[in-house]
């Protein structure tokens, strides 16, 4: 005879009842505690903030106002980078401003320039664009820029080389300053390096020059410039260090070096000269 033994069903429904009851009280328990922090956020949001307060005082209190004038900004609002359309293939040739020159001729230069004109007028004309005339009443050269003038620096060029003609340089000479960019007008006088009066002074004068203007050449042809002796006022064109070459060998034969000590300097200087272009 088998007996067989069983667990009452009893104890099994009990274990899963206490089990469901668990589960009911944790689900009742979150809305409870979910409700009362939404009686808690509500509590909270009718309390007005400091900056509505402010608002409010700034916005309604003034409500008469008609001459204050309130702007919303949203601080979201990003500022990007300003976008610009691309340039223009001929932008870089931009229109330059209508400018005028006057350079005076000395009396003595009106002569030579009446019979040089065409070749003064034709550089200005054909290499920097210019359009000028003589002005015969105010005895000057006028020079003013023009639509076909397309370097910014064509005037002042211009205007160099028609001083460097009034001043006593040739033709030839002068047109170097609108080919080249290092070249420029150096001018000082004797009385600048010594008080010289008299026939001291005409000693002076005659040591720069030299007999029929070999001294002179000398200097020109050893630091390459070009060197106009116009009475007291001594006028230089050149580079930088070239000037500055012919400058200390007049100041040396205005203080009364011998012809023969410069020509000295000047070859040790040349052949300075020499080695660094080499």
């Amino acid at each position: 005879m088998v007996v067989t033994t069983s667990q009452p069903e009893s104890s099994a429904a009990g274990s899963a009842a206490r089990k469901n009851r668990r589960k009911i009280t944790r689900k009742n328990a979150q809305p409870a505690s979910s409700a009362q922090n939404a009686d808690e956020d509500q509590e909270m949001d009718v309390e007005p903030s400091a900056s509505n307060i402010t608002d409010q005082q700034a916005g309604f209190d003034n409500d008469g106002d008609d001459d204050e004038l309130i702007i919303d900004v949203d601080p979201l609002q990003t500022t990007s980078a300003p976008a610009f359309p691309p340039l223009a293939a001929n932008a870089d040739k931009t229109r330059l401003k209508s400018e005028t020159r006057r350079i005076a001729i000395p009396p003595h230069r009106m002569t030579p320039l009446k019979k040089d004109w065409i070749n003064i007028f034709g550089p200005l004309t054909e290499i920097l664009g210019l359009q000028v005339r003589m002005n015969v009443q105010r005895r000057c050269v006028e020079a003013r820029s023009s639509k076909e003038t397309k370097d910014i620096g064509a005037l002042q060029k211009g205007a160099d080389f028609v001083k460097a003609y009034a001043l006593g340089f040739d033709v030839n000479d002068a047109i170097a300053l609108l080919r080249l960019d290092d070249l420029y007008l150096d001018s000082f006088e004797i009385k600048d390096v010594k008080t010289l009066h008299g026939d001291h002074l005409s000693r002076a004068i005659g040591r720069i020059a030299g007999q029929d203007g070999k001294t002179k050449f000398t200097i020109e042809n050893a630091s390459r410039t070009r060197i106009v002796l116009a009475d007291t006022k001594i006028h230089i064109m050149g580079s930088f260090q070239n000037i500055k070459v012919a400058r200390d060998a007049i100041v040396s034969l205005i203080l009364g070096s011998p012809p023969g000590k410069v020509y000295a300097g000047l070859r040790t200087v040349s052949s300075r000269m020499r080695q660094r272009a080499l």
